[in-house]
Order: structure tokens, then C-alpha cells, then sequence
């Protein structure tokens, strides 16, 4: 009985998990295309010094659009090739979550440096850098993740 609660209870952690990674997917495309509506027809990508590196609007919506969708088809790839692995399931989910919450904070800074208006950067340095840094902290967490399930189990 105690198996079939802890398989009952990562099944169940995987599929919340899932929910909040289809609202993140959601949060994500939403972004996309509020960015997308406020973008200038060149989009300054880079800028050092004299040099920067533009892309047309639409270039740079299809390239975000084709990075998101290839990293949250990942999701239906993990979940085909690890079948019984709920927990590594959830973990990756989680993690295609931390990286839509990234894009997300990336395509609003790239909308805020093309806009007209003045912005001081230096005030959402602590966001652009928490959201890399939530990627580290969950991508180096498995194995403790991993070690503590199974020291639970035994």
C-alpha cells in the first residue's frame, strides 16, 4: 500500500507540474505577441558601442516562436522515453517551466530597450539575473532530488 501511495502521490506531483507548465506555455505565447504588437519594424537585438545587430520583427517573433516551441516539445519528448520516471517527468517539466518564465522576462526586456521610452536598466538586473539563476538552482537539483527520494523509499 505504501508503493502504490508514493506512485500515486509523483504521478499526481507530474501532473501539477504539467498544469503549470501549459499555464507558463500560455504566459509565454502571450508575451510573445503583446512584444510582438509593440515591437518596432528592426528590432536591436545587440548593441555594442557603434555596432548593433537588427532583425526584422517578424524574423525575430518566428525565431523566439520556433526556440519556445522546441523547448516545450521536450516536455513530450522526455515523458515518451522516461514512461515510468514520474519524478524525473516532473523535474523536467519544472524545468521547461523556469525557462518559460526566462523568455518571458527576456521578451520584455527586449521590448523595453526598443521602446521609445527611457528605462533605467539597472533596477530589473536582479529579475534577468534570478530568472538564470532559478534555471541553475532547479537544473542542479535533481540529484538531490534524486538521492532524497530514494533514501525516502528505502
Amino acid at each position: 500500500m505504501v508503493v502504490n501511495c508514493a506512485k500515486f502521490e509523483r504521478r499526481m506531483m507530474f501532473k501539477l507540474f504539467r498544469a503549470v507548465w501549459f499555464f507558463s506555455l500560455l504566459g509565454v505565447l502571450g508575451a510573445m505577441l503583446y512584444v510582438y504588437a509593440d515591437l518596432p519594424e528592426n528590432v536591436i537585438v545587440r548593441q555594442e558601442g557603434v555596432e548593433t545587430v537588427l532583425l526584422a520583427r517578424d524574423i525575430f517573433f518566428y525565431i523566439v516562436l520556433g526556440l519556445v516551441t522546441i523547448v516545450n516539445v521536450l516536455v513530450f519528448i522526455i515523458s515518451a522515453f522516461f514512461k515510468q520516471e514520474q519524478s524525473f517527468k516532473a523535474w523536467f517539466t519544472g524545468l521547461i517551466v523556469t525557462l518559460n518564465f526566462f523568455f518571458i522576462v527576456g521578451l520584455f526586456l527586449i521590448n523595453a530597450y526598443n521602446s521609445d521610452e527611457r528605462f533605467d536598466f539597472s533596477r530589473i538586473g536582479f529579475v534577468i539575473y534570478g530568472s538564470v539563476g532559478l534555471i541553475v538552482v532547479w537544473a542542479i537539483s535533481w540529484p538531490f532530488i534524486k538521492f532524497f527520494t530514494n533514501k525516502k523509499s528505502n
